[in-house]
């Protein structure tokens, strides 16, 4: 019973979070009463549930004990009577067509939009998004940052003083001011998707929940904004990764790499919605990163196996979204394309001029890109080197266990 009830409380704290969490910030306008209150009522929810059993409906029970905490912990500190009242009626009665005046009924999207508020540094919106709408630990969003917890720490304090101090209203902003916030906005909802779709800690590789949000959110915010091909572009590339979700682990959770995946197993709905979406976003012509990165999910998505993909293309579409956005991690992926176009030696020394210039310190995956490169020209002790420095920069169970076989693989006498 206990297990049964651990497990249904981590699978509630992903699918529920973000929006219990969300719509106590709208009720109280305050960031830490809102997230404290919502710890309380899934800590609370352990101790209940195992005594009690598992609610009906666990969302609406941690919504309401997260309320009533948010009541107390108002009342503590004598934030007000009307504002007091207002939390007080939301842990009774919870509308789910309570609208502001955009008319989004989501205080998920509400929230995305309040934190990418452009008097915010950009990438203190996404970070402040991922912490308050998924959940994510200080430590996991350093880590997509390829900064310290500490710095990323205080990034999180100053972005919700400064929204608490600057009246930044809870709101998704009028059509006229939407453009000045998407490129923040898209950036969070494709970082959400991201951890899901390969997280950076713990034992599963990847986490559904986080996925369905994400592609939930873009659909929503594709329509909310039609003519934003950035939008489409994004919402595309989204549904054509996941169509490949159930084929990136094996039956025992272990890592299964693209050219081993069982295509015949990739969700062929998905992969067509996401086609269709792509082509509506290019024919607008206004090309944008999301489009190319959608473009080369699309690569895959249609070769009949791994020795039919058009690396070629892939490569040349990675040059162009380097262009476009430049990144080192686009590099680094430019760089993989370049090894199964033109052999590992090409891609190799791309990946040696990366490391030189120190923009990817730390990061595992240039490690083993690395490893993989040397492994495959068979120069075999400098690729374990590259795997042990992979596997300790790498907090996933499942890329660690990959890891760890390729480094027994290289490491074997012949």
């Amino acid at each position: 019973m206990t297990t049964d009830v651990e497990s249904a409380i981590a699978q509630v704290f992903r699918e529920e979070w973000g929006r219990v969490v969300a719509t106590l910030i709208r009720r109280t306008g305050d960031w830490d009463v809102a997230e404290e209150s919502a710890q309380d009522a899934f800590a609370l929810a352990i101790v209940r549930w195992r005594r009690d059993g598992i609610p009906e409906n666990p969302g609406g029970w941690l919504t309401t004990t997260a309320a009533n905490r948010a009541i107390d912990r108002l009342r503590r500190a004598a934030k007000g009577k009307e504002k007091l009242r207002e939390v007080a009626a939301m842990a009774h009665a919870e509308d789910p067509s309570d609208t502001d005046e955009s008319g989004i009924a989501d205080d998920r999207l509400r929230l995305i939009f309040t934190c990418c508020h452009p008097a915010l540094p950009l990438d203190a919106r996404v970070a402040l998004t991922l912490r308050t709408l998924a959940g994510l630990t200080t430590g996991e969003i350093a880590r997509a940052f390829l900064v310290s917890d500490s710095t990323m720490a205080k990034r999180l304090v100053r972005a919700k003083g400064k929204i608490a101090h600057a009246g930044i209203p809870y709101r998704v902003p009028p059509a006229h001011l939407l453009a000045e916030r998407t490129q923040a906005v898209l950036g969070v909802i494709y970082l959400l998707f991201n951890e899901g779709y390969s997280a950076s800690a713990g034992a599963d590789l990847v986490r559904s929940g986080l996925c369905d949000e994400a592609i939930r959110l873009g659909r929503t915010l594709a329509r909310l904004m039609p003519d934003e091909p950035e939008a489409l572009g994004l919402l595309a590339l989204m549904l054509l990764h996941d169509a490949r979700r159930a084929t990136r682990i094996d039956g025992a959770g272990d890592l299964v790499p693209l050219e081993e995946q069982d295509r015949t197993r990739w969700d062929a709905e998905a992969i067509a919605d996401g086609l269709e979406v792509l082509d509506r976003a290019l024919r607008r012509a206004q090309p944008g990163p999301y489009q190319a990165q959608a473009a080369i999910a699309a690569c895959h998505a249609t070769a009949l196996d791994a020795v039919a993909t058009d690396w070629v293309e892939i490569a040349a579409l990675y040059g162009t979204l380097a262009r476009m956005a430049p990144s080192p991690v686009v590099e680094l992926n430019r760089a993989v394309a370049v090894a199964m176009a033109d052999g590992p030696e090409a891609g190799l020394r791309l990946v040696e001029q990366l490391e030189a210039s120190g923009a990817l310190r730390g990061y595992r995956l240039l490690f083993a890109t690395r490893a993989d490169l040397l492994r495959r020209l068979d120069r075999r002790a400098e690729a374990a080197t590259a795997y042990r420095c992979a596997l300790d920069l790498t907090g996933n169970d499942a890329e660690r266990r990959y890891l760890a076989r390729r480094l027994a693989e290289t490491s074997v006498q012949r």
